[in-house]
């Protein structure tokens, strides 16, 4: 008895839910709704409103999809590990592979989970994730296990043998992602300076740095990469090649 009283007696975690698809969210809210130890403060449906949200409310963990409007779920995570915001990120995906754990992990997430994870799991990576952990997949670690876990990561997709292998999977800045969004659109290196106010060499080098960051060749392998894995929406065709 005295344990149950003790139990009751803790804080409860404070779980704030971020997902543009009304639907799925709901059935975020009806997992966490069972559980005694978890209260969901809010709900929200951009990153936008994610990062007032936290701000405002500093919830003890943040469930949050990759891919949303405007401002992604990496984008608000970064922005969020930048303020030094104490909330612990947990991150979902419908793009489940290891470049997408490198990014969500890199971006400051506690936690990484693809959507179709079974419930009774989700709930326990956000305990685990408000208790300062850090969850991939069947792996829990302290922070110096994350970074060593990360470093081997890295190595082990972009090579053994790369120069320089912490240069990449690095979140990008906001400006490479706004250079990004555009690309995806079909805009030209040239089209992109013109519309930012600022030089076609800029572009350029922003360019250079969001291939190596994302480990690919050209601006039309970084535009699909992002396409897939829910960083950007558009409808408008990628460019096959710039216009140098």
């Amino acid at each position: 008895m005295e344990g149950n009283q003790a139990q009751h007696a803790l804080r409860k975690i404070t779980l704030l839910i971020v997902d543009d698809h009304p639907v799925f969210r709901q059935g975020l809210r009806d997992v966490f709704a069972a559980e005694e130890d978890i209260q969901i403060v809010a709900e929200g449906s951009s990153g936008e409103q994610a990062l007032e949200l936290v701000h405002s409310l500093q919830p003890d963990v943040l469930l949050l999809d990759i891919n949303l409007p405007g401002i992604n779920g990496l984008q608000v995570t970064s922005r969020l590990k930048a303020d030094h915001s104490p909330t612990a990120i947990v991150l979902l995906t419908a793009y489940d592979d290891m470049e997408q754990v490198l990014h969500a992990m890199r971006s400051g997430g506690a936690a990484y989970c693809p959507k179709d994870i079974e419930p009774e799991i989700l709930v326990d990576v956000v305990r685990k994730a408000a208790h300062g952990y850090y969850v991939v997949g069947d792996n829990v670690f302290d922070a110096d296990g994350l970074k060593h876990w990360l470093d081997a990561g890295v190595e082990a997709v972009t090579g053994p043998y790369m120069v320089d292998p912490s240069e990449h999977f690095v979140p990008l800045s906001p400006r490479e992602m706004e250079i990004l969004q555009s690309v995806t659109q079909g805009k030209s290196n040239k089209e992109i300076a013109q519309a930012l106010g600022i030089s076609h060499q800029t572009v350029k080098n922003h360019m250079t740095s969001i291939l190596k960051k994302l480990d690919v060749r050209d601006r039309t392998q970084a535009a699909v990469y992002a396409l897939r894995r829910g960083w950007v929406r558009t409808n408008k065709a990628v460019p096959d090649e710039d216009d140098e």
